[in-house]
């Protein structure tokens, strides 16, 4: 098969998840009423958009007053590292699809090929919204799909473990 037409492949694929997810956002709250299967389902889903915020943290505030924050936090950070899946996937057709890119994506391309797991977990850690071309950058330079599943899921396990306890704390001084 032509690698230009698998990139097209990929593309569409990430961009499909993203259209199903985008128009069945309201219902993506219920799956809260299942503890830590929910919250993770719920971080999966919200994490798998490309640039379009979902508010996946929100559910992890909400729970971290009835399930344990620590193991609230290792779930939702799995989930939420798994669904980023579908920028590394839209990356790695992006590759075979762009022939000359931005000096700037350029350079970021270049970062997270020599620091590979290192740097998907300090950019999954950070709350920001230039992730999503970390994933992209990941699949574009064919860093191992396990590393980048690990390091980013390392990333928000960390992240969200401390939002987790940030929840908990808070509400319980409001109680």
């Amino acid at each position: 098969m032509d690698k230009r037409l698998i990139g097209i492949l990929q593309v569409l694929l990430s961009l499909g998840i993203m259209v199903v997810i985008v128009l069945y956002h309201g219902n993506i709250a219920t799956f809260a009423e299942y503890g830590y299967l929910g919250v993770f389902l719920i971080s999966l889903l919200s994490s798998a958009t490309l640039f379009l915020p979902a508010p996946g943290w929100a559910a992890v505030l909400a729970m971290s007053t009835v399930l344990n924050p620590y193991l609230l936090g290792i779930v939702t950070g799995i989930g939420s590292g798994v669904g980023e899946s579908t920028g590394y996937l839209a990356g790695g057709g992006i590759k075979e699809l762009v022939a000359n890119k931005k000096k700037h994506y350029k350079k970021f391309e270049n970062f997270i090929k020599k620091y590979d797991i290192m740097a998907i977990s300090i950019l999954a850690f950070l709350p920001n919204p230039l992730f999503d071309i970390a994933g992209l950058a990941a699949g574009a330079v064919k860093i191992p799909y396990w590393k980048y599943i690990v390091g980013c899921s390392f990333g928000r396990v960390l992240r969200y473990i401390l939002l987790a306890y940030l929840g908990w704390f808070t509400i319980s001084l409001l109680s």
